[in-house]
């Protein structure tokens, strides 16, 4: 009943951690470029984030299964990208087979459609790869995958809820749009990088 409690533990720590100390936007800066895309271009946010968590979720036990399977092998710090990749694939052709049995659910389309981004994005990766080298337990590697995908839903509201204050007219006309929405960004990257106890170096 202990080891139980103890996995527990070790699985909601790492998720909170995800979310907010190791935020995969904020602090690790995964997957901005696709941030960015989605504030753009008015994706659902919620659709995108469901997406990306089903996709974390279902990569992250086969990239722990990948990882430890390569550990004798002598240039798997090379293959191992690959594999977390073939990992990525695997889960993105899984809830695609999900989406499409359930073609009838409205907005089906929509979600085929935000399912490569939400994919192949440094987000699943990144944290797939973070888990690995950091020798995670299954646990933590279940944690972290959870907790970077609800991190990454946590940071593109913060940045959607940014980008409506911005939208101003005292901004110069330079900065408007996607210059502006970096700058907010970085912003508050650095803010939560100090506040998780790190320093900036000049």
């Amino acid at each position: 009943m202990t080891e139980l409690v103890r996995a527990l533990a070790q699985f909601f720590l790492y998720a909170v951690m995800a979310v907010f100390a190791q935020n995969a936007v904020f602090t690790r800066a995964l997957g901005v470029s696709r941030l960015v895309k989605i504030v753009g271009d008015g994706t659902d946010p919620w659709s995108f984030g469901l997406l990306l968590c089903c996709i974390q979720l279902i990569a992250a036990p086969l990239g722990y299964l990948a990882n430890d399977w390569l550990k004798s092998f002598p240039y798997r710090t090379y293959v191992r990208p690959l594999a977390m990749l073939a990992c990525a694939a695997v889960a993105f052709f899984l809830v695609l087979g999900v989406i499409v049995l359930a073609r009838r659910v409205e907005g089906a389309r929509a979600l085929v459609g935000a399912l490569p981004m939400a994919t192949f994005n440094t987000c699943v990766l990144g944290t797939m790869l973070i888990s690995a080298t950091q020798h995670f337990t299954f646990g933590q590697t279940m944690g972290f995958a959870l907790g970077s995908g609800v991190g990454y839903v946590l940071a593109v509201q913060v940045v959607l809820e940014g980008q409506r204050k911005l939208d101003s007219q005292r901004v110069p006309a330079a900065f408007r749009g996607l210059p502006v929405a970096l700058l907010y960004i970085g912003i508050l990257a650095l803010a939560i990088y100090g506040f998780t106890g790190h320093t900036v170096t000049f």
